[in-house]
């Protein structure tokens, strides 16, 4: 808890998608300075806000901090429509509608880096900054590759066991104890249930064919500064392969990006959020004080 007994991540609030679902967030405050930005954080594939939580509270020294949870994870009640890209990205940009008029930065890792993307893509006007933290990129090959393919249904199949037997948490054990206790016991009552499993699969259903589309078509986000963040280690189901070939993509996409910048967490694999927060949290900073410099 905070010094006001107030949760590690703020006040929890629900904000409502253009047909009527309710999305769960946690808000903090920051400053009060009406010349920062928002900045909203999007987890990965499986995660919650509760993946953010080493990092949202250090940006809201500086800025305005969002997390908030996806259909079907956390506190946010399945989709009974289906889990597109499209279709998250649209969610993403109704939370936006909610915290606006902006300016945002978005905050995506892994899976979350192609929905920031995707939603900056559609209302680039209110978006000042992305900073994708070890994000799924089209341009890494492995990723449409049938081994690929297969190991991500072979892991949702185990997923799907684990957590109906209670111990898929064991398999975290490293995320749990890096977090605070009220976080933590946010994610165990929420982060392993077989309902997060079911989200994950819905949302595989579709998503690799949907990034693959990008390869002749990405989205268009004109001159919104990107800042790619890779870990330079393998482990957390990255391969030393498959490390190499995200670490290439990474720099890829800073490279084609108007002031792109690659940075690499020495210290981390895939979960940079929990490994090395302070690095996300400066490159956060670096873009909310750029914004802020040109509103003066």
């Amino acid at each position: 808890m905070t010094d006001a007994g107030r949760h590690t991540q703020g006040l929890s609030e629900w904000i409502m998608t253009r047909d009527g679902r309710r999305l769960h967030a946690a808000m903090l405050p920051g400053p009060g300075d009406d010349t920062a930005p928002t900045v909203v954080f999007e987890a990965g594939a499986a995660g919650s806000r509760s993946s953010w939580a080493l990092v949202q509270p250090r940006v809201a020294g500086f800025a305005r901090a969002v997390a908030y949870d996806r259909c079907g994870l956390g506190r946010s009640a399945p989709d009974p429509v289906g889990r597109t890209l499209d279709r998250i990205a649209d969610d993403l940009n109704d939370l936006l509608d909610h915290y606006g008029p902006g300016p945002f930065i978005l905050a995506g890792h892994s899976a979350g880096g192609p929905i920031v993307r995707l939603a900056a893509a559609r209302r680039p006007d209110r978006i000042r900054g992305l900073v994708l933290v070890d994000p799924t990129d089209e341009s890494a090959d492995v990723l449409f590759s049938r081994r690929f393919r297969h190991a991500e249904r072979l892991a949702i199949m185990a997923g799907t066991v684990l957590a109906r037997t209670g111990t898929l948490k064991r398999l975290y054990g490293f995320l749990l104890d890096a977090c605070p206790a009220d976080v933590r016991a946010d994610l165990e009552r929420e982060g392993f249930t077989p309902t997060v499993i079911r989200t994950q699969a819905a949302q595989a259903r579709t998503f690799l064919d949907e990034i693959a589309a990008w390869r002749t078509a990405p989205p268009d986000i004109g001159d919104i500064p990107v800042t790619v963040i890779s870990g330079a280690r393998p482990g957390d189901g990255m391969p030393p392969a498959i490390r190499a070939a995200a670490i290439a993509a990474h720099k890829q996409r800073a490279a084609r990006s108007a002031g792109g910048r690659h940075v690499v967490a020495e210290h981390s694999s895939h979960y940079v959020p929990i490994t090395e927060p302070d690095l996300i949290t400066e490159e956060i900073r670096r873009l909310v004080t750029s914004v802020a410099g040109n509103h003066q």
